[in-house]
């Protein structure tokens, strides 16, 4: 293989730089970078060239002609692989790469922990009600602590929507670290494998009337989208807390805002939105009794670095012929195969 004969490029940023290191080091590999304002004359024969596209896995941090859909994928005819920095992959149109032959594989598990703990740090926060005590301290003087009492977590009910690598981290922690029963949905998992990850396998709805804490750690999907609306935040328990470390259109904003306004709920963890970042006139960042943060949760420098090394493991992996370990729609798999045999002179195994 010729130096510099498999191309790959990304805009703006990497998970870490990690990841440019271990590319580098491989002599056949061509690394570009493109910034969301480069002119079309300079990007423009980096993506007609490109076999991989290593993409930002936040939709609002890409410039929208850098999205994978349709009209990008014309204009890199040889393109092969898209790789998400992340395990979320917003901008990439993942029917679009399958019609296209392209495959797509994400990091999942590369931030599972990370995630996890963020997701436990915003109900114990919620539930001790540090946010609202830090808030009436900064404001006020001789504040009262008897009217700041919360709650202990010990025997609460902590109720996860998605038992997958994230998941199964925060039921591990809720159960083995704090004493908590583990309620659990995910349609895609049997009760036998949901016991062994740490979960009561229930239907969402039960979960909901049951739990002390609702907490989201599913993917982003046409099955997801919108699932914890108005009905479903009517379900909760008064004292319940809602929190959420996975992708923003899975809930409802207008409905959580409606729940928080009615003191149907008790607080919500809120780490990911429909506008990333939203803007501090948003109203669900005017209550007291709502912890924001702007889609950090599996932002720490282990989980960056954790979560380059195995994107470009993965890459290199795919480069040289063998299959990735977390591919998003496998289905591709055969006309992917054909293409690369046109491309490099051997099929992928």
């Amino acid at each position: 293989m010729s130096v510099n004969s498999k191309r790959v490029f990304y805009v703006k940023y990497l998970a870490n730089p990690i990841y440019a290191d271990i590319l580098k080091a491989r002599p056949d590999v061509r690394l570009d970078r493109i910034e969301n304002e480069s002119p079309e004359d300079f990007y423009a024969p980096i993506l007609s060239a490109a076999h991989v596209y290593q993409i930002g896995a936040a939709r609002d941090e890409l410039a929208p002609h850098f999205h994978v859909d349709a009209a990008l994928l014309k204009r890199t005819p040889n393109l092969l692989l898209v790789s998400s920095n992340g395990a979320g992959f917003d901008p990439v149109d993942v029917q679009a790469c399958t019609d296209a032959g392209v495959l797509v594989v994400n990091q999942s598990g590369g931030n599972a922990h990370s995630v996890a703990e963020h997701a436990l740090a915003m109900m114990l926060t919620l539930s001790k009600r540090i946010i609202q005590s830090d808030r009436r301290l900064r404001r006020e003087a001789n504040v009262n602590r008897n009217e700041l009492i919360g709650n202990e977590v010990e025997h609460k009910t902590v109720g996860i929507v998605g038992l997958g690598n994230v998941g199964r981290r925060i039921a591990a922690l809720c159960k083995g670290l704090l004493g908590m029963k583990v309620l659990a949905y995910d349609p895609y998992l049997s009760k036998e494998v949901m016991a062994e990850r740490g979960g009561e396998k229930v239907e969402l709805d039960e979960l909901l009337r049951r739990a002390d804490f609702v907490s989201i750690s599913c993917p982003l999907n046409k099955g997801s989208r919108d699932m914890i609306s108005v009905r479903e935040f009517g379900l909760m328990q008064p004292h319940a807390y809602f929190i959420t470390t996975a992708r923003g259109f899975i809930h409802d904003e207008d409905a959580l805002l409606g729940a928080l306004r009615d003191r149907r709920i008790a607080g919500a963890g809120l780490d990911v939105w429909s506008k990333e970042p939203p803007p501090p006139e948003h109203p669900l960042l005017q209550f007291d009794n709502v912890l924001a943060s702007p889609h950090t949760a599996g932002v720490t420098i282990e989980a960056r670095q954790n979560m380059g090394r195995i994107a470009a493991e993965q890459v290199l992996e795919t480069l040289d012929g063998k299959r990735p370990p977390r591919i998003i729609n496998p289905e591709v798999w055969p006309v992917y195969a054909e293409r690369f045999k046109q491309t490099f002179g051997v099929a992928p195994g």
